[in-house]
């Protein structure tokens, strides 16, 4: 059979789609070679080649409280998100909620409302509750920011799954705790772990609610950046959102592998 050549209207679009792409990620890409530049400020193209900047942030003891600061509430929020998600896309899929497009609505709400109300929302209300800077705050604000994304995930995982399995196993005598935990659970567990992931990333990336809900003696790792940008841009930053780039590719590239498991079991 002859290949057909595509059309031009086709070429057109993708053209302009790669070139878009290209156009965001390039403050990105200029951003790794200025990580490794010898001079004492940001600098394209860089002079020469040291890894000075980021000896700086690994023996810097702010940056390195920060990030494990940040590290210890994305795990955190992560499992949190994790759990929580879990159970309410079990009951999205296989219960029987009132009111439940309310409900949907009430999840997505996150990526609804734009991320300064939210912000300042929950200064407002973490303020009065003492929860400004504390560990319960920060997890409890990247749970509810990240619960639309892990939801997503799982749902499309247990809409994939063939409940004909689940209830073959509660016709041979299991009760519906344990369909769930030795049927459904390990075959949705790649869209778990992928949903776990991203709970991860958003919350260690997360700068505008961190922002808000932080303080002097617990900042996270986007928090202390915004700091640095005001006080002292040094190529540190440049290490930092290198780094910072590298792990947040590193994630997707395993949440994409995941997602590609449970689409072909």
């Amino acid at each position: 059979m002859r290949r057909t050549r595509p059309a031009a209207s086709t070429l057109a679009v993708s053209a302009v789609a790669y070139a878009v792409t290209v156009f965001l990620l390039l403050p990105t890409i200029l951003i790794v070679p200025m990580s490794f530049g010898p001079d004492q400020y940001l600098r394209f193209p860089p002079a020469g080649f040291t890894l000075h900047w980021y000896a700086v942030y690994f023996t810097d003891a702010d940056w390195i409280g920060a990030t494990l600061f940040s590290v210890k509430i994305a795990v955190l929020t992560a499992i949190a998100a994790t759990l929580i998600g879990t159970l309410i896309s079990v009951a999205l899929v296989r219960g029987r909620l009132p009111l439940k497009r309310l409900f949907e609505l009430l999840v997505v709400g996150p990526v609804i409302v734009p991320n300064i109300a939210l912000a300042i929302a929950m200064f407002l209300v973490f303020d009065r509750l003492r929860l400004t800077g504390t560990t319960l705050g920060f997890v409890a604000a990247h749970t509810a920011l990240a619960m639309p994304f892990v939801v997503f995930t799982i749902l499309a995982s247990l809409y994939r799954f063939d409940s004909d399995l689940e209830r073959a196993a509660l016709s041979c005598g299991a009760n519906p705790l344990q369909a769930f935990l030795l049927v459904t659970l390990p075959q949705i567990s790649p869209g778990i772990i992928s949903a776990a992931l991203f709970a991860f990333i958003i919350s260690f990336d997360e700068p505008v609610i961190s922002f808000f809900i932080s303080n002097l003696d617990n900042r996270s790792l986007p928090r202390k950046m915004f700091e640095d940008i005001d006080y002292n841009i040094s190529p540190t930053l440049a290490a930092v959102a290198t780094m910072l780039t590298a792990l947040t590719l590193l994630a997707l590239v395993l949440g994409h592998l995941l997602k590609r498991r449970s689409n072909h079991p």
